[in-house]
């Protein structure tokens, strides 16, 4: 006699129930606890960029905000309460728009320093040396980093050519695209005829090495119906754009559509970088599979839907072992636009599941966005910003994950050889003692939108057994791999694992 499962599979109204789950069809998990943070202190329209650092080098993240009125804000982070300390150390309270809000020791004095890209045309872009955390000064013209006559959108602090320094790379929505090698201390722009002077709308720009081959490629989403471009880094200074023929270059859009951000991460563990594209338009998720190739999978990983998307961020927000992703989106008429954000909760790297509400008071933001431990608890918290109306702000909501999941995590911080942060786009790998691949982390050379972040890399985890880490520095001599073996997650808590490059 056949078995009752077998039974209903031949009763066509019941066939459905044979059909294998997925990560859509099983019940919605409960939108996560957060707690707004200073509320009325951050209700400030007109929020851009979001960016983390530590200014002053007292072990706790700091929030850089820029306005749309040339405002840009710096909160110190004193014990969890921000304070605005902007104007009393130099840096502008009104002026040209600055959206390429980005942080990088670009003079290798340990002081991370702030770079701010014009949005206008005409306008100069500014770039703040910071003077042993007391105050900031410009020094954009003698650095020749001014960026004339550009719409700077996203700047990268990156060491394009390996030669230990961080350069500047502008995305420019106005005129082509700027590569700055950092000289001595001194900026030269590259020529254009080494082919990453990109002359489409670009808005978007993330560099990581997708091919393995020791140097950070840039991927650049492009707006008004442009193609997406992936610029090869051939090692020799020169750039080739692999776009078309991997399949990213998302062509034959509407002038009305294009891509605005870009994320890289490991969704689902396999050690390789994959890429979240947000777009006007459907958004687009490459699968790295690799060997140098990307598939899209948005589709069926649940995240490819047309939401006029803006930013996006990943981040393990439960510490399940397993990054999220958080998409900044906004509908409506102009000044009257709406956000309306995701929250994808990753399905164990198998399918996306939308667990925000319209209704949720994170759905808030319509421009930069980043996860951030600004408190050290072990929990990623989350930075939003909104810059369209007068209901908008930045946003800081404390993730209010309970003790016992918040301790399965662990923080590291990469430094190069004399302790400064110049080593963005390295990469950090964890193993667990039989040798399985947990998760891949790189260091942000500025991913999303208006966003970047100097901060730690952070690791969800299953458990508190001691891990492998493995970091992958870019180097002259290509990739270079240096291990830390037995890493006891508890010994870190509160505090990160600093890893100086050797």
């Amino acid at each position: 006699m056949p078995s009752l499962n077998r039974t209903l599979c031949h009763i066509l109204p019941l066939m459905l129930l044979c059909q294998p789950a997925t990560a859509q069809d099983a019940a919605p998990p409960a939108e996560p606890p957060f707690t707004s943070i200073q509320p009325g202190d951050f209700a400030i329209a007109g929020s851009l960029s979001n960016s983390w650092a530590d200014f002053e080098n007292d072990g706790d993240l700091d929030l850089v905000v820029s306005l749309k009125g040339g405002d840009i804000r710096l909160y110190r982070n004193d014990n969890g309460t921000f304070v605005n300390v902007g104007p009393e150390l130099g840096l502008p309270t009104s002026g040209p728009e600055m959206r390429g809000v980005a942080w990088g020791d670009y003079d290798g004095d340990g002081w991370i320093d702030l770079l701010g890209g014009a949005t206008m045309p005409g306008e100069q872009s500014l770039v703040f040396r910071n003077e042993g955390g007391r105050k900031f000064t410009n020094v954009a013209p003698e650095l020749g980093l001014t960026i004339p006559n550009r719409s700077a959108r996203q700047t990268s602090w990156v060491d394009y050519d390996n030669d230990g320094d961080l350069d500047v790379y502008a995305a420019n929505r106005i005129g082509p695209n700027s590569l700055y090698r950092n000289d001595k201390g001194k900026f030269v722009q590259v020529l254009a005829g080494t082919g990453v002077s990109d002359s489409r709308p670009t808005v978007g720009a993330c560099w990581f090495d997708y091919n393995r081959d020791g140097f950070l490629d840039v991927f650049l989403a492009n707006q008004s119906g442009a193609a997406d471009a992936l610029w090869r880094n051939n090692g020799d200074g020169s750039f080739t754009d692999v776009a078309p023929e991997l399949g990213l270059d998302n062509p034959g859009r509407s002038k009305e559509e294009g891509g605005v951000g870009c994320a890289v991460g490991d969704y689902d563990n396999d050690g390789y970088l994959d890429l979240f594209v947000p777009n006007y338009g459907v958004n687009a998720l490459y699968h790295n599979n690799g060997d140098g190739t990307f598939t899209n999978v948005a589709k069926e990983m649940g995240v490819g839907i047309d939401n006029h998307a803006v930013g996006a961020v990943w981040g393990d927000y439960d510490n399940d072992g397993y990054l999220d992703l958080y998409v900044t989106s906004y509908h409506g008429p102009r000044d009257q636009q709406q956000p309306r954000d995701s929250l994808f909760h990753n399905e164990a790297g198998k399918g996306f599941r939308q667990v925000l509400a319209e209704t949720s008071q994170l759905n808030v933001g319509d421009h930069g966005v980043q996860w951030v431990d600004y408190d050290r608890d072990g929990a990623l918290d989350l930075s939003v910003m909104r810059g369209y109306t007068s209901q908008g702000g930045h946003f800081l909501f404390h993730n209010d994950l309970d003790r016992a999941a918040a301790r399965r995590s662990l923080s590291v911080t990469l430094l190069d050889a004399k302790g400064r942060f110049t080593r963005m786009g390295a990469e950090v790998r964890l193993y667990d003692k039989a040798g399985k691949i947990l998760a891949t982390r790189q260091l942000s050379t500025g991913d999303g939108y208006n966003s970047e972040n100097a901060a730690p890399l952070h690791f969800g985890l299953k458990t508190t057994d001691a891990v492998k880490v493995e970091v992958t520095w870019m180097s002259r001599k290509g990739r270079k791999i240096q291990t830390l073996p037995n890493v006891d997650p508890a010994k870190y808590a509160g505090k990160s694992l600093v890893i100086r490059e050797r």
